[in-house]
Protein backbone atom coordinates (compact mmCIF):
# COMPACT_ATOMS: atom_id res chain seq x y z
CA UNK A 1 0.00 0.00 0.00
CA UNK A 2 1.59 3.45 -1.32
CA UNK A 3 0.56 6.92 0.47
CA UNK A 4 1.87 9.95 -0.90
CA UNK A 5 3.21 12.31 1.88
CA UNK A 6 5.10 15.67 2.79
CA UNK A 7 8.61 15.04 2.64
CA UNK A 8 8.96 17.40 5.75
CA UNK A 9 6.63 14.89 7.78
CA UNK A 10 8.81 12.00 6.42
CA UNK A 11 11.52 13.95 8.50
CA UNK A 12 12.84 15.30 5.08
CA UNK A 13 15.02 18.85 6.11
CA UNK A 14 13.23 20.61 3.52
CA UNK A 15 11.48 23.14 4.44
CA UNK A 16 11.64 26.81 4.45
CA UNK A 17 14.24 26.73 7.39
CA UNK A 18 15.89 23.82 6.21
CA UNK A 19 14.00 22.16 8.96
CA UNK A 20 11.12 19.56 9.50
CA UNK A 21 7.99 18.55 10.87
CA UNK A 22 8.44 14.85 11.32
CA UNK A 23 5.51 13.08 12.31
CA UNK A 24 5.69 10.00 13.93
CA UNK A 25 2.53 8.59 13.83
CA UNK A 26 2.95 8.59 10.01
CA UNK A 27 6.01 7.10 9.66
CA UNK A 28 6.62 4.73 13.05
CA UNK A 29 2.67 3.31 13.40
CA UNK A 30 1.16 3.70 9.87
CA UNK A 31 4.36 3.18 7.98
CA UNK A 32 4.47 -0.51 9.47
CA UNK A 33 1.62 -0.84 7.06
CA UNK A 34 2.72 1.58 3.63
CA UNK A 35 5.40 2.88 1.71
CA UNK A 36 5.82 6.40 1.67
CA UNK A 37 5.93 8.33 -1.53
CA UNK A 38 7.92 11.95 -0.64
CA UNK A 39 7.08 15.21 -2.52
CA UNK A 40 7.52 18.70 -1.85
CA UNK A 41 6.83 21.15 -4.91
CA UNK A 42 8.06 24.39 -2.78
CA UNK A 43 11.60 22.65 -2.10
CA UNK A 44 11.74 21.81 -5.77
CA UNK A 45 10.61 25.40 -6.94
CA UNK A 46 12.47 27.60 -4.46
CA UNK A 47 15.25 25.06 -2.93
CA UNK A 48 16.29 24.73 0.65
CA UNK A 49 16.28 27.19 2.60
CA UNK A 50 14.35 29.86 1.09
CA UNK A 51 12.26 32.58 1.60
CA UNK A 52 8.08 32.17 2.54
CA UNK A 53 5.68 32.63 -0.02
CA UNK A 54 2.04 33.32 0.64
CA UNK A 55 -1.44 32.56 -1.35
CA UNK A 56 -2.50 35.92 -2.17
CA UNK A 57 -6.00 37.09 -3.96
CA UNK A 58 -5.11 39.08 -6.68
CA UNK A 59 -8.24 40.47 -8.52
CA UNK A 60 -10.73 37.41 -9.12
CA UNK A 61 -7.28 34.77 -9.22
CA UNK A 62 -5.21 33.38 -6.27
CA UNK A 63 -1.54 33.96 -6.92
CA UNK A 64 1.91 33.05 -4.84
CA UNK A 65 3.96 35.96 -3.61
CA UNK A 66 7.37 36.15 -1.45
CA UNK A 67 6.69 36.98 1.64
CA UNK A 68 9.77 38.99 1.55
CA UNK A 69 9.98 40.97 -1.95
CA UNK A 70 6.33 40.10 -2.64
CA UNK A 71 7.64 39.04 -6.21
CA UNK A 72 4.99 37.21 -8.17
CA UNK A 73 6.33 33.12 -7.94
CA UNK A 74 3.00 31.31 -9.07
CA UNK A 75 4.62 30.35 -12.79
CA UNK A 76 7.52 28.70 -10.79
CA UNK A 77 5.12 26.86 -8.10
CA UNK A 78 2.67 25.29 -10.37
CA UNK A 79 5.46 24.31 -12.85
CA UNK A 80 6.67 22.12 -9.76
CA UNK A 81 3.06 21.00 -8.86
CA UNK A 82 2.77 19.39 -12.51
CA UNK A 83 5.80 17.80 -11.58
CA UNK A 84 5.10 16.52 -8.45
CA UNK A 85 1.30 15.51 -9.72
CA UNK A 86 2.84 14.00 -12.52
CA UNK A 87 5.39 11.53 -10.57
CA UNK A 88 2.44 10.44 -8.00
CA UNK A 89 0.50 9.44 -11.23
CA UNK A 90 2.86 6.88 -11.91
CA UNK A 91 2.52 5.51 -8.60
CA UNK A 92 -0.27 3.04 -7.25
CA UNK A 93 -1.66 5.50 -4.29
CA UNK A 94 -4.08 4.84 -1.27
CA UNK A 95 -4.29 7.92 -0.07
CA UNK A 96 -2.35 11.47 0.24
CA UNK A 97 -1.35 13.14 3.79
CA UNK A 98 -0.49 16.94 2.90
CA UNK A 99 1.45 19.70 5.33
CA UNK A 100 -1.13 21.45 6.95
CA UNK A 101 -1.32 25.48 6.42
CA UNK A 102 1.26 25.38 3.85
CA UNK A 103 0.52 27.18 1.06
CA UNK A 104 1.17 24.56 -1.88
CA UNK A 105 -0.38 21.61 0.82
CA UNK A 106 -2.79 23.25 3.04
CA UNK A 107 -6.00 21.88 3.04
CA UNK A 108 -8.05 24.72 2.93
CA UNK A 109 -6.17 25.71 5.67
CA UNK A 110 -3.39 28.15 3.79
CA UNK A 111 -3.80 31.50 4.65
CA UNK A 112 -5.54 33.51 1.99
CA UNK A 113 -4.32 37.27 2.12
CA UNK A 114 -5.01 40.76 -0.31
CA UNK A 115 -2.72 42.54 -2.11
CA UNK A 116 -3.42 45.19 1.11
CA UNK A 117 -1.73 42.34 3.33
CA UNK A 118 -5.40 41.71 5.10
CA UNK A 119 -5.92 38.18 6.39
CA UNK A 120 -8.94 36.71 3.68
CA UNK A 121 -9.61 33.49 5.77
CA UNK A 122 -8.21 30.21 4.33
CA UNK A 123 -7.86 28.52 0.80
CA UNK A 124 -6.03 25.00 -0.55
CA UNK A 125 -2.88 25.20 -1.33
CA UNK A 126 -1.66 25.28 -4.72
CA UNK A 127 -0.80 21.70 -5.18
CA UNK A 128 -3.20 20.22 -2.89
CA UNK A 129 -5.78 22.11 -5.26
CA UNK A 130 -4.19 20.12 -8.38
CA UNK A 131 -4.35 16.93 -6.22
CA UNK A 132 -7.88 17.32 -5.27
CA UNK A 133 -9.23 17.54 -8.78
CA UNK A 134 -7.07 15.11 -10.14
CA UNK A 135 -8.29 12.13 -7.54
CA UNK A 136 -11.69 13.31 -6.40
CA UNK A 137 -11.83 9.87 -5.02
CA UNK A 138 -8.46 9.30 -3.48
CA UNK A 139 -8.43 9.38 0.79
CA UNK A 140 -6.82 12.77 1.49
CA UNK A 141 -5.83 14.38 5.22
CA UNK A 142 -3.20 16.68 6.32
CA UNK A 143 -1.49 16.15 9.38
CA UNK A 144 -2.93 18.50 11.53
CA UNK A 145 -6.26 17.25 11.07
CA UNK A 146 -5.40 13.41 11.85
CA UNK A 147 -4.38 14.75 15.06
CA UNK A 148 -8.32 14.95 15.76
CA UNK A 149 -8.52 10.94 16.45
CA UNK A 150 -12.08 10.90 15.00
CA UNK A 151 -10.63 12.08 11.50
CA UNK A 152 -7.72 9.90 12.36
CA UNK A 153 -9.54 7.13 12.53
CA UNK A 154 -12.07 7.63 9.70
CA UNK A 155 -8.82 8.57 7.76
CA UNK A 156 -7.22 5.17 8.06
CA UNK A 157 -10.17 3.28 7.86
CA UNK A 158 -11.29 5.13 4.71
CA UNK A 159 -7.12 4.19 3.72
CA UNK A 160 -7.45 0.48 3.94
CA UNK A 161 -10.91 0.06 2.38
CA UNK A 162 -9.45 1.88 -0.79
CA UNK A 163 -6.65 -0.28 -0.73
CA UNK A 164 -8.87 -3.59 -0.51
CA UNK A 165 -10.64 -2.27 -3.80
CA UNK A 166 -7.79 -1.90 -5.34
CA UNK A 167 -6.33 -4.86 -4.87
CA UNK A 168 -9.85 -6.75 -5.84
CA UNK A 169 -9.77 -4.80 -8.82
CA UNK A 170 -6.18 -6.21 -9.84
CA UNK A 171 -7.38 -9.30 -9.80
CA UNK A 172 -9.60 -9.74 -12.37
CA UNK A 173 -12.66 -10.40 -10.46
CA UNK A 174 -16.33 -11.86 -11.29
CA UNK A 175 -19.10 -11.03 -10.06
CA UNK A 176 -19.21 -13.62 -7.40
CA UNK A 177 -16.20 -11.87 -6.53
CA UNK A 178 -17.72 -8.28 -5.97
CA UNK A 179 -20.93 -10.05 -4.09
CA UNK A 180 -18.57 -11.64 -1.61
CA UNK A 181 -16.60 -8.12 -1.58
CA UNK A 182 -20.08 -6.30 -0.95
CA UNK A 183 -21.09 -8.85 1.86
CA UNK A 184 -17.70 -8.26 3.79
CA UNK A 185 -18.06 -4.48 4.24
CA UNK A 186 -21.85 -4.35 4.89
CA UNK A 187 -21.88 -3.18 8.11
CA UNK A 188 -18.33 -0.67 7.39
CA UNK A 189 -20.62 0.78 4.74
CA UNK A 190 -23.94 0.72 6.60
CA UNK A 191 -21.42 2.66 9.45
CA UNK A 192 -20.65 5.25 6.67
CA UNK A 193 -23.96 6.25 4.78
CA UNK A 194 -26.98 3.85 5.19
CA UNK A 195 -28.26 4.79 1.75
CA UNK A 196 -25.35 4.48 -0.28
CA UNK A 197 -25.04 0.82 1.01
CA UNK A 198 -28.12 -0.06 -0.23
CA UNK A 199 -27.52 1.64 -3.69
CA UNK A 200 -24.27 -0.42 -3.86
CA UNK A 201 -26.19 -3.15 -3.20
CA UNK A 202 -28.38 -2.71 -6.37
CA UNK A 203 -25.23 -2.17 -8.24
CA UNK A 204 -24.20 -5.48 -7.49
CA UNK A 205 -28.12 -7.15 -7.89
CA UNK A 206 -27.40 -6.09 -11.34
CA UNK A 207 -30.78 -5.58 -12.53
CA UNK A 208 -30.03 -3.85 -15.80
CA UNK A 209 -27.99 -6.60 -17.16
CA UNK A 210 -25.19 -4.61 -17.14
CA UNK A 211 -21.27 -5.80 -18.79
CA UNK A 212 -19.53 -6.69 -15.89
CA UNK A 213 -16.87 -4.15 -16.48
CA UNK A 214 -19.63 -1.20 -16.34
CA UNK A 215 -20.93 -2.89 -12.99
CA UNK A 216 -17.53 -2.93 -11.23
CA UNK A 217 -17.13 0.84 -12.24
CA UNK A 218 -20.58 1.95 -11.23
CA UNK A 219 -19.81 0.11 -8.27
CA UNK A 220 -15.96 1.82 -7.58
CA UNK A 221 -17.21 5.18 -7.61
CA UNK A 222 -20.19 4.17 -4.73
CA UNK A 223 -17.83 2.46 -2.29
CA UNK A 224 -15.18 4.90 -2.69
CA UNK A 225 -17.67 7.48 -2.01
CA UNK A 226 -19.26 5.67 0.86
CA UNK A 227 -15.99 5.29 2.73
CA UNK A 228 -15.04 8.88 2.38
CA UNK A 229 -18.38 9.57 4.46
CA UNK A 230 -17.24 9.72 8.20
CA UNK A 231 -18.74 7.20 10.64
CA UNK A 232 -20.82 8.98 13.91
CA UNK A 233 -21.57 6.95 16.93
CA UNK A 234 -25.31 7.01 15.67
CA UNK A 235 -24.48 5.33 12.92
CA UNK A 236 -22.00 3.11 14.48
CA UNK A 237 -24.62 2.23 17.34
CA UNK A 238 -27.04 0.90 15.02
CA UNK A 239 -24.30 -1.57 13.65
CA UNK A 240 -23.82 -2.52 16.94
CA UNK A 241 -26.99 -3.02 18.01
CA UNK A 242 -27.33 -5.32 14.72
CA UNK A 243 -24.21 -7.22 15.33
CA UNK A 244 -25.63 -7.82 18.99
CA UNK A 245 -28.93 -9.70 17.00
CA UNK A 246 -27.40 -12.00 15.98
CA UNK A 247 -26.72 -13.88 19.27
CA UNK A 248 -30.49 -13.17 20.60
CA UNK A 249 -30.93 -17.28 20.79
CA UNK A 250 -27.40 -18.00 22.29
CA UNK A 251 -27.04 -15.06 24.73
CA UNK A 252 -28.26 -15.51 28.66
CA UNK A 253 -30.65 -12.42 29.94
CA UNK A 254 -27.41 -10.94 31.79
CA UNK A 255 -24.98 -11.41 28.88
CA UNK A 256 -27.58 -9.78 26.95
CA UNK A 257 -28.08 -6.96 29.10
CA UNK A 258 -24.11 -6.75 29.88
CA UNK A 259 -23.62 -6.12 25.75
CA UNK A 260 -26.39 -3.50 25.20
CA UNK A 261 -24.64 -1.82 28.43
CA UNK A 262 -21.45 -1.47 26.49
CA UNK A 263 -23.19 -0.17 23.47
CA UNK A 264 -24.97 2.59 25.44
CA UNK A 265 -22.08 3.43 27.25
CA UNK A 266 -20.17 3.81 23.88
CA UNK A 267 -22.72 5.98 22.69
CA UNK A 268 -22.86 7.55 25.65
CA UNK A 269 -19.02 8.26 25.34
CA UNK A 270 -17.79 6.43 28.73
CA UNK A 271 -16.05 3.83 27.01
CA UNK A 272 -14.30 3.20 23.74
CA UNK A 273 -15.42 1.30 20.47
CA UNK A 274 -13.14 -1.54 20.91
CA UNK A 275 -14.94 -2.05 24.21
CA UNK A 276 -18.64 -3.47 22.68
CA UNK A 277 -16.32 -4.85 19.33
CA UNK A 278 -14.59 -6.61 21.66
CA UNK A 279 -17.35 -8.44 23.48
CA UNK A 280 -18.92 -9.38 19.93
CA UNK A 281 -16.31 -10.51 18.55
CA UNK A 282 -15.77 -13.06 21.32
CA UNK A 283 -19.54 -13.91 20.78
CA UNK A 284 -18.80 -14.09 16.97
CA UNK A 285 -15.91 -17.04 17.70
CA UNK A 286 -17.58 -18.76 20.79
CA UNK A 287 -20.57 -19.09 18.26
CA UNK A 288 -18.15 -19.70 15.08
CA UNK A 289 -21.00 -17.26 13.78
CA UNK A 290 -19.38 -16.71 10.27
CA UNK A 291 -20.77 -13.88 9.04
CA UNK A 292 -19.57 -11.83 11.42
CA UNK A 293 -15.85 -12.87 11.45
CA UNK A 294 -15.94 -12.30 7.84
CA UNK A 295 -16.72 -8.51 8.33
CA UNK A 296 -14.16 -6.25 8.07
CA UNK A 297 -16.18 -3.86 10.35
CA UNK A 298 -14.71 -5.83 13.08
CA UNK A 299 -11.08 -4.94 12.20
CA UNK A 300 -11.19 -2.94 9.48
CA UNK A 301 -7.14 -2.26 9.57
CA UNK A 302 -4.42 -3.76 11.52
CA UNK A 303 -5.41 -3.65 15.18
CA UNK A 304 -2.31 -2.33 16.42
CA UNK A 305 -2.64 1.00 15.30
CA UNK A 306 -5.21 0.76 18.38
CA UNK A 307 -7.37 3.94 17.04
CA UNK A 308 -10.58 2.35 18.06
CA UNK A 309 -9.41 2.33 22.30
CA UNK A 310 -9.33 6.24 22.12
CA UNK A 311 -13.13 7.53 23.55
CA UNK A 312 -12.42 10.79 21.22
CA UNK A 313 -12.60 8.33 18.08
CA UNK A 314 -16.12 8.70 17.41
CA UNK A 315 -18.62 11.87 17.10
Amino acid sequence: MKIAVSGCLLGEKIRFDAGHKHNRFITDELGAFAQFVSFCPEHLAFGTPRPTVRLVKVNHSIRVHSNKTTQDLTDALMQTSHDELEKLEHEALCGIIFKSKSPSCGMKSAKLYLENGMSNGSEDGVFMHLCRERYPLLPMEEEGRLEDPWLRENFVMQVFAYDRFEKLKAASPALNDLVMFHTAHKFLLQAKDEQLYRELGNIVANRSGLSFEALLGQYELGFKTAISRKSSIKHTRNVLDHLAGFFKKELTKSEKKSLHDQISDYADKIIPLIVPLSTIQLYARKYDTKYLLEQTFLEPYPKTLALRSNIKSGK
